[in-house]
C-alpha cells in the first residue's frame, strides 16, 4: 500500500464524516463502523500490492521459459499483471 496507515485512518474518517452529513448513512456503534471503514479502504488500497506478489510468484515458477523465449522481467511482469487484472476485473 502506497499511504500510511494514519492517512488510509484519516480518510475512512472523512468518507465517514461526509457520509453521515449527507444522510446517507446512520450509526450506532462509530469507533466500529470507523473500524470497518479502515479495513475496507486498507484492503481496497492494497489490491495492486498482492497482484504484484502474485505476478513475482508466477514469474519465479517460469523462469526458464522466459530465458528461452528471451523475454525480459519487465515485459513479461507487465503482460502478466495485466491479464490477472482483466481476468479479475479489478480496477487499478
Amino acid at each position: 500500500m502506497q499511504f500510511p496507515r494514519e492517512y488510509v485512518a484519516y480518510m475512512a474518517k472523512q468518507v465517514l464524516k461526509r457520509l453521515t452529513q449527507a444522510g446517507l448513512i446512520q450509526y450506532d456503534q462509530p469507533e466500529y463502523v470507523g473500524e470497518v471503514m479502515f479495513e475496507v479502504i486498507s484492503d481496497e488500497l492494497s489490491v495492486e500490492d498482492r497482484i504484484n506478489d502474485e505476478v513475482r510468484k508466477i514469474l519465479e515458477k517460469h523462469g526458464n521459459e522466459m530465458k528461452e523465449l528471451g523475454a525480459t522481467f519487465e515485459e513479461a511482469f507487465k503482460a502478466v499483471k495485466k491479464q490477472l487484472v482483466r481476468e479479475r476485473k479489478i480496477i487499478l
